[in-house]
């Protein structure tokens, strides 16, 4: 897609897609590395609180809202008519980084590790896209991609070290 070293976890609702990242990401910045991700919702979600100022600014109409701290920012940009941004459009908005971390977007065209639990019953997601690079589950299964236990963070923290040469 880009030279941005990317990667997704992908995989359904309840497969612990998250906790495995709250448990990898500080393991990959621990080597001095800087880390973005992109989460993708699958339903409304607001970041703002109604009665907030930033939340009164969009209510008002505002397309975006800029909202700063001393300690951190957050754009807001409703979408309205316009279509869900790509991933392109969405790597340009970010900070260099050494690694783009993707959570979310199970059928996109890039490097992913699928994240599968057995207790969910839902089926697996590699079988039917070549851009699966490993599995992340709770139990083995007879595939070719490489394994992690997804009770491991260091394990896929190594994996992804490794698939990128990032040291």
């Amino acid at each position: 897609m880009n030279e941005q070293k990317i990667i997704g976890f992908a995989g359904f609702s309840g497969s612990g897609k998250t906790t495995l990242l709250e448990k990898v990401i500080p393991l990959i910045k621990a080597r001095g590395l800087r880390i973005a991700v992109i989460k993708h919702a699958h339903h409304k979600f607001d970041i703002d609180k109604p009665g907030k100022d930033s939340f009164r600014h969009r209510e008002a109409g505002a397309g975006e809202v800029l909202v700063v701290s001393g300690f951190r920012w957050a754009l807001m940009h409703e979408l309205n008519d316009e279509a869900e941004p790509s991933l392109e459009e969405l790597f340009s908005k970010l900070s260099p980084c050494d690694l783009v971390i993707i959570e979310g977007y199970k059928y996109s065209g890039i490097p992913k590790i699928e994240v599968h639990r057995s207790e969910t019953g839902h089926p697996h997601l590699h079988q039917d896209d070549k851009h699966f690079i490993a599995l992340a589950s709770d139990v083995r299964s007879d595939i070719k991609l490489p394994q992690l236990d997804i009770n491991d963070p260091q394990q896929v923290a190594n994996f992804v070290i490794k698939y990128f040469s990032l040291g």
